[in-house]
């Protein structure tokens, strides 16, 4: 263990000394062991930047912790995250994804923010698009995309990774998915940012997110009435299904949040951790190169590694058991995506990037009902830009440490300078063979 893991404070308290009381009709459960106590605090800027010695030190101390600067509940390892995941009659989504009371009362509605039969109707609406079928057709456009964009990047050598690559592949192919009016495509970064650090708790970050909340909100909501969406997206979609009666407006306007908010930035911080990671090991984007049949499961180690989503919360919804820990009815349960995907007992020296591993059942889209519907967008976009770079790129070297980004949510780089140097063709080769 490193010395930021001997650091962490954490005891072990009684739930009558910490946790919330029982708020269902559910009997009581005794546990059978005291729940660990994590004092530190997930969502400081320092905490933020580098979370995974919090990580390693509550995955140490249990497969559930109390986390006592936030009054609630974590699962930290693969395990009891997983299994929370699994069960979404216990453990809810609604009125729980995010952690402020606000922002669990805003968020009603949603796709993300609903269970059951109306979530399934919801998310039905909005991922028709989505569907292996229907990216089938995408997949000409997003590769060429990934070529221009990287030809761009490769002619002026010296980038940023994030605004140069990463975020110029989901700012193009979302938008243009939606059908969304090209004059408001400018805001789409900044609103998603700022729905996502609205997800956390009532820190800076939150306050800040909230000019950028409203300002989304209103501006859908006037989509909504004005209709100013281009044809044959799924915003034009949405609003046929207002017409027959099928939607609401505000249900419409949720919808459309639902898919612009989080498809930007979750896109971009596996882009750019691609980039970074085959950066750092070279040898690896060697291999990759020789065999492309490695590309599905590189890009989810990518996924593994990275995972842009920290966590979500869920209510529980009931007295329950989980990895041998009770937990009250009416508690919050911290679902740490990024940690469970670190997990030592599942992926052996999981701070080790590797294309070869068994990525199996890693966390970082999700599991379960809720696991995210445009996934298969991501991964394509991805696999796009990593096949673009290695048909045109020798080696990617960094310059420079970079820079995170500090959200409640995402984890990705703000700014990752590389130097890409260009590959060789054939026919140079050749020519040089002769001489």
């Amino acid at each position: 263990m490193t010395d930021d893991h001997r650091d962490m404070q954490a005891t072990h308290c009684p739930h009558s000394s910490s946790a919330p009381a029982e708020v269902s009709a559910a009997p009581r459960l005794v546990s059978t062991r005291p729940v660990p106590v994590y004092d530190e605090d997930l969502y400081s800027p320092a905490a933020i930047a580098d979370p995974h010695p919090h990580y390693a030190a509550m995955r140490a101390l249990g497969p559930v912790v109390w986390l006592s600067k936030h009054r609630m509940y974590a699962a930290p390892r693969f395990e009891s995250a997983r299994a929370a995941l699994a069960d979404d009659e216990t453990f809810r989504s609604g009125d729980a994804v995010a952690i402020t009371r606000l922002a669990q009362l805003t968020g009603r509605k949603t796709t993300i923010v609903c269970d059951g039969e109306a979530h399934l109707a919801r998310r039905k609406l909005v991922t028709s698009r989505l569907t292996p079928r229907a990216l089938r057709s995408l997949k000409p456009d997003v590769e060429a995309m990934a070529v221009e964009i990287v030809d761009g990047a490769v002619r002026k050598g010296r980038i940023d990774a994030v605004a140069d690559m990463a975020l110029a592949m989901p700012l193009t192919v979302v938008p243009d998915m939606m059908g969304w009016p090209q004059h408001a495509r400018g805001h789409l970064l900044p609103w998603g940012v700022a729905a996502f650090d609205y997800a956390g708790p009532a820190n800076r970050l939150f306050l800040r997110s909230l000019p950028g909340v409203i300002a989304m909100r209103l501006f859908v909501a006037r989509l909504v009435r004005t209709r100013e969406v281009m044809p044959g997206g799924i915003a034009a979609e949405l609003l046929e299904a207002v017409d027959s009666g099928a939607l609401t407006k505000s249900q419409c306007a949720l919808l459309l949040i639902d898919v612009l908010a989080p498809s930007i930035d979750t896109t971009a911080s596996i882009i750019a951790a691609a980039v970074q990671l085959f950066a750092d090991h070279p040898e690896q984007f060697e291999e990759l190169r020789r065999d492309r049949r490695l590309m599905p499961n590189a890009v989810n180690e990518v996924v593994r590694h990275a995972s842009p989503l920290r966590a979500f919360t869920r209510r529980v919804h009931h007295a329950t058991e989980l990895a041998t820990h009770t937990i009250p009815g009416g508690s919050q349960l911290l679902v740490l995506f990024a940690s469970a995907n670190r997990d030592e007992t599942v992926f052996p020296e999981p701070d080790e990037f590797d294309i070869h591993r068994d990525t199996t059942g890693q966390l970082g889209f999700g599991y379960g009902t809720h696991t995210c519907g445009g996934q298969g967008l991501a991964r394509m976009e991805t696999a796009a830009i990593l096949s673009a770079l290695l048909d045109r790129v020798e080696r990617i070297r960094r310059i420079g440490t970079g820079r995170r980004a500090i959200n409640n949510v995402i984890y990705r780089w703000e700014s990752l300078p590389v130097e890409l140097t260009p590959r060789r063709s054939a026919a140079t080769e050749s020519r040089e063979q002769e001489c």
